[in-house]
């Protein structure tokens, strides 16, 4: 009996391989425009005066939004769709893992030494980490849990924790 589970495609391949291009340039077009501001709206002068202050204000203020904010939005939009594409097939003896650009790990069940989940999570959504011993290298394969994660992955991990009889192990919720 073979299972095969997939992480839907919200957005095209080709988006999914290059949308840091896009907001790094965006992110360089807005440095740019406030070094324009800087350079024409600049009096040039070597002394100290106010004029000076709001120009540096300007430019410390927009590098900053210029690096954070792409930075920001690459960090969540990989952690929420970096794994888009990517499937997982449970075959009678091993778990296979496809990813979306086709990249390929296989994992023999008597091999897999644990599956746990990581104690704190700082971009979500949660990772459920497949650890095994692969021809004597230590090797994991994750898979995203929770709403942004793969579809029916609690069914796909307690199928794996049945097959491979490594039971799944996850953080304590606080009260």
């Amino acid at each position: 009996m073979t299972d095969l589970f997939q992480y839907p495609m919200s957005f095209p391949g080709w988006w999914l391989d290059n949308y840091f291009y896009v907001t790094w340039f965006l992110s360089m077009l807005f440095l740019g425009g406030g070094w324009a501001l800087f350079y024409r709206y600049g009096k040039f002068s070597y002394g100290v005066d106010f004029g000076c202050l709001w120009k540096t204000t300007l430019m410390i203020l927009v590098t900053t939004i210029a690096l954070g904010v792409p930075q920001y939005y690459n960090t969540r939009f990989s952690a929420e769709h970096g794994k888009d594409g990517n499937s997982y097939r449970l075959a009678a003896d091993r778990i296979e893992f496809t990813s979306r650009k086709g990249e390929k790990k296989m994992f023999l069940y008597k091999d897999i030494v644990s599956i746990y989940q990581e104690q704190i999570t700082y971009n979500p959504p949660p990772q459920v980490f497949i650890v095994a011993n692969n021809a004597g290298l230590r090797d994991s394969i994750t898979v995203t849990d929770g709403e942004k994660g793969l579809p029916d992955a609690d069914k796909m991990l307690s199928e794996l924790s049945k097959r491979s009889g490594v039971t799944v192990e996850r953080p304590a919720k606080r009260q």
